[in-house]
């Protein structure tokens, strides 16, 4: 596929923390959720869609495979370096990936898609309000974009985790704004005005996604530790303060406590998200 993508010149600050870990470990528990999710978007033969803070294809892959151009763009060369892989494997020559950061992509031209995608992705970028423009600015007249953000306060998995993440690590910098204010609709509605949107243009909606892992939670809570940049930074933390096992204590509890599966021995977890649409 052609791409409209040329290397950023910037190094967005969150590139250490999505490369320091192994993201698709945790993508691999994700894929039937984000399967999913891209059959409800009515994707179509020839679409042109862009997945931004794509990882390694969990949702960029599925639209492939219904037939849209694709080009999937995420701040960690590892995870652009594995979403090519798995495109290889399945032998998709609609899909691209490259790396790009979501509150700068003057290297991809106005209004070249008709579906932009965001999944639990440009949520993490700097810069919400240049995130909003340029998630606008990317998507034609008549197009849309699909936000999947973390809900703050929310009570389900994910939510809890970067909560209880958070009581371990030191306090963020000054100017610093939280990610999970893409989840509050208030926020969401006031950002995309900035950029031009009507409130009348904008809808949400509470979605899930589930982690499934074979093996017990305890086990998915390890991977977390090991492979998860936010889990890998607190439990870092955690360590100089001798609190470690009080971390793993707590996270083995949540985990275990929103196991669904059944089964001690594996895990499927539910996590509830905001699911925001524009339309332009």
């Amino acid at each position: 596929m052609q791409t409209e993508l040329a290397q950023p010149t910037k190094i967005n600050a969150n590139k250490a923390l999505w490369e320091k870990g192994d993201f698709t470990r945790i993508a691999e528990t994700m894929r039937e959720s984000g399967e999913a999710l891209v059959a409800q978007l009515g994707i179509t033969k020839g679409m042109k869609v862009l997945d931004l803070g794509c990882g390694d294809g969990t949702t960029a892959i599925p639209a492939a495979r219904l037939g849209a151009k694709v080009l999937g763009v995420d701040i960690a060369r590892n995870l652009v370096e594995a979403g090519c892989k798995r495109a290889l494997r399945e032998e998709l020559k609609n899909i691209s990936f490259e790396e790009g950061d979501a509150s700068d992509m003057k290297y991809v031209r106005d209004q070249g898609f008709d579906l932009v995608v965001t999944i639990f992705g440009a949520m993490f970028a700097p810069r919400p309000l240049d995130v909003a423009k340029e998630l606008v600015r990317v998507t034609r007249p008549g197009g849309r974009i699909v936000m999947g953000n973390w809900i703050p306060g929310d009570p389900s998995l994910v939510a809890q985790i970067l909560r209880i993440s958070s009581m371990y690590t030191p306090p963020p910098p000054d100017g610093f704004v939280s990610p999970m204010l893409w989840g509050n609709e208030d926020e969401v509605t006031g950002r995309f005005a900035q950029a031009g949107i009507s409130r009348d243009n904008i809808s949400f909606m509470r979605d899930k996604f589930t982690f499934n892992y074979d093996g017990a939670p305890a086990e998915l809570v390890d991977i977390f530790r090991q492979y998860y940049g936010p889990t890998m930074n607190a439990f870092e933390a955690a360590e100089k303060n001798g609190r470690a096992a009080d971390l793993q204590k707590e996270l083995e509890a949540l985990f275990k406590s929103h196991n669904q599966s059944g089964s001690s021995r594996k895990t499927s977890i539910t996590a509830t998200f905001l699911r925001v649409t524009v339309t332009l």
